[in-house]
C-alpha cells in the first residue's frame, strides 16, 4: 500500500509535467517563443521559474546537509542571504534594465548581450564557449542526492531513477519550450513550497518541537571543530567567514548565471516585475532558509560523514518519517531537479545554437533550422548529463560532484560584473569584460588543478568562487578606466533604451502633482 501511495503521486507528477508541456507546444513555433515565451510571461511564473532554477536537489540533499552539518542553525544565514542578495536585490538592480536593455539590442541570451552591448562580436564565442564548458558538470550535479532518496524510497535502480527524469524532462521543454518550463516550474515550486514547509515540521517534531531540538543541539559538541560549548546552536556558528562564503557564492552568484538573468529577458511588464520581485523573494526566503533551517539539525541524528559522505545528512533524517511523507520528500526533490534541469539545457542550447552555430558554423540558418538544432541540443545535453551522473553514481567519482561549486565560481565570477557595470556605466570596456572572463575561468579551473597552489582559505570551491565574484567587481572599472572606451555614438544608441519616454496610468506612478488640477 504504501509502495502504491508513492508511485501514484510520481505517476500524477510525470502525467502533469508532460501534459503543460504538450499545451504549450502553440508558444513555441519560433525562436522568441521557444526560447523567451514571446516575452510576455507575467509575475508569478517568473518569479518560481527564477526561484526554481535557484534551487536544485544539490540545495536540498548536497548543501544542506553539509552546511548544516559544519555550521549547526547558524546555516540559516545561507537562506536569508539566497532570499535577500539572490533574489529581492538581483530582482531590483537587474530586472527592469536586463528587461529593457535585451530587448532593445534585440538579444535573447547573455552572450547575445555581450557582443551587442560591448560591439565585439568574438565576445559572444567566448561567453557562450564558457557557458557550453561549466553548465555540462552544473547539470550533471543535479542527479547528486537522488540515489539517496530514491534508496530510501524504492527498491529502484538509481540509473533507471535518472534516465526516467530526464526522458520526461526532455519530453515537455522540447515540446513546450520556455512557456512550459515556465509553467512547469509554477507547479513544482508550489510542490517545493507546500514540501519543505512539512518536512521541517515533521523532523522538528520527531525531536520534541523545535525549542526541544535547539537545547539538544546546544548540547551538542565537535572538538575538532570547535570548543565552544553549544556553537553548532549559536547564532554565527563555528566558522562564520567560511559561512560569509558559502553566502556570498549562492546569493552573488545569481546575479552572473545566464540562466538565472535570462528569466529576465522574458517578464512581461513594469508591474510583473515589481510583483515578481515580492514573490521570488518569498519563495526563497521559505525554500532555501527551510533547507538549510533542516540541515542545521543534522546532528541530532546518526549520521557517519566520514564514511557516508554529507549527502547522507538529509536522507538520514528523513527515514523515520511517514511514507506519505517520504513520496512528498521524493517529489519534492524531483521538482526541484527537474525544473533547474528544465532551465539549465534551455539555456545551454539555445546558446549554444544562436551564439555559435548560427554564423559560425552554419552561415545562413532560417529559423526552422534553429528550432531544430535548438530541440537536437537539448536532447544532446540531457544525454551528456545522464551519462556523466550514472558514471559518479557507479564509479564513486567525486570530481562530477565538485564541479557544482566550480560551474557557479566561474559562470558568475565571468560574467557578473560585467553584466552589472554593462547595464549601468556607460564607461565599462571590452577589455575589461575580457579581463573578466580570463580572470575567473583560470582561478576556477586552477583551483580544480593545482589546489595546492591556492591559500588555506581559497582551497575551497566555494570561496574561491566567492573571491571572482568580488574581484570582478573591482577589476571591471579598473580596467575599464584604462583601457579606451567605446565610440560615443555606439554608447548613445546602446541606452537610448533608458530615455524613451512612456506614458503610465496615476495608480503605476504618482508624478508631478503641479500637473493635477483641483476641480
Amino acid at each position: 500500500m504504501d509502495l502504491f501511495i508513492k508511485i501514484g503521486m510520481l505517476v500524477v507528477f510525470f502525467a502533469v509535467t508532460i501534459g503543460i508541456g504538450l499545451y504549450c507546444r502553440k508558444h513555441a513555433t519560433d525562436v522568441n517563443g521557444f526560447v523567451l515565451g514571446g516575452r510576455s510571461v507575467g509575475p508569478w511564473l517568473t518569479a518560481f521559474a527564477y526561484g526554481t532554477s535557484y534551487f536544485s536537489a544539490v540545495v536540498f540533499v548536497g548543501y544542506a546537509g553539509q552546511f548544516g552539518w559544519k555550521y549547526g542553525i547558524a546555516a540559516t544565514w545561507a537562506g536569508i542571504g539566497n532570499a535577500l542578495l539572490g533574489s529581492l536585490m538581483a530582482w531590483a538592480f537587474l530586472g527592469r534594465r536586463t528587461r529593457v536593455m535585451t530587448q532593445h539590442l534585440d538579444s535573447a541570451t547573455m552572450p547575445q548581450f555581450f557582443a551587442r552591448r560591448f560591439n565585439r562580436p568574438a565576445l559572444k564565442t567566448a561567453a557562450s564557449a564558457i557557458i557550453f564548458i561549466f553548465l555540462i558538470p552544473y547539470t550533471a550535479s543535479l542527479y547528486n542526492g537522488l540515489s539517496r532518496l530514491f534508496g530510501m524510497a524504492f527498491d529502484i535502480d538509481y540509473s533507471v531513477c535518472v534516465i526516467v527524469m530526464a526522458v520526461l524532462t526532455a519530453i515537455y521543454v522540447i515540446a513546450g519550450g520556455y512557456m512550459a518550463t515556465a509553467i512547469n516550474d509554477f507547479i513544482q515550486g508550489v510542490i517545493m513550497i507546500g514540501g519543505i514547509i512539512a518536512v521541517v515540521a515533521a523532523v522538528l517534531n520527531t525531536q520534541g518541537g523545535f525549542m526541544e531540538a535547539l537545547n539538544k543541539l546546544g548540547q551538542v559538541s565537535d572538538p575538532e571543530v570547535s570548543q565552544t560549548p553549544g556553537v553548532f546552536a549559536s547564532f554565527f556558528g563555528p566558522d562564520p567567514l567560511n559561512l560569509l562564503g558559502v553566502v556570498i557564492l549562492t546569493s552573488l552568484g545569481t546575479w552572473g548565471l545566464p540562466q538565472m538573468v535570462q528569466k529576465f529577458y522574458a517578464i512581461k511588464s513594469e508591474q510583473a516585475i515589481n510583483k515578481g520581485m515580492i514573490i521570488s523573494t518569498i519563495f526563497a526566503a521559505v525554500v532555501a532558509g527551510g533547507c538549510y533551517f533542516l540541515g542545521g539539525f543534522g546532528r541530532l541524528f546518526d549520521v557517519d560523514v566520514a564514511n557516508q559522505s554529507y549527502d547522507a545528512v538529509i536522507p538520514t533524517m528523513l527515514s523515520g518519517l511517514s511514507p506519505i511523507l517520504i513520496a512528498v520528500v521524493v517529489v519534492l526533490v524531483l521538482s526541484a531537479s527537474m525544473s533547474t534541469l528544465s532551465s539549465l539545457v534551455l539555456t545551454s542550447s539555445s546558446t549554444l545554437t544562436l551564439d555559435f552555430i548560427k554564423g559560425n558554423i552554419v552561415k545562413d540558418m532560417d529559423e526552422k533550422k534553429q528550432l531544430l538544432t535548438m530541440r537536437a541540443l537539448i536532447v544532446v545535453f540531457i544525454a551528456i548529463s545522464v551519462v556523466l551522473a550514472i558514471v559518479q553514481y557507479k564509479s564513486s567519482v567525486t570530481f562530477i560532484a565538485q564541479m557544482m561549486g566550480i560551474s557557479w565560481g566561474a559562470l558568475a565570477g565571468a560574467f557578473l560584473a560585467p553584466f552589472l557595470y554593462g547595464l549601468y556605466w556607460k564607461r565599462t570596456t571590452p577589455a575589461a569584460v575580457w579581463v573578466s572572463f580570463l580572470f575567473s575561468t583560470v582561478i576556477m579551473l586552477a583551483n580544480v588543478l593545482v589546489k595546492s597552489w591556492f591559500p588555506a582559505v581559497l582551497q575551497s570551491p566555494i570561496n574561491a568562487g566567492a573571491f571572482c565574484m568580488i574581484a570582478g567587481l573591482i577589476i571591471v572599472p579598473v580596467v575599464s578606466l584604462l583601457t579606451p572606451k567605446l565610440p560615443q555614438q555606439h554608447l548613445d544608441q546602446v541606452f537610448a533604451c533608458y530615455d524613451r519616454q512612456v506614458l503610465v496610468t496615476v495608480k503605476d506612478s504618482i508624478g508631478d502633482q503641479n500637473n493635477y488640477q483641483n476641480n
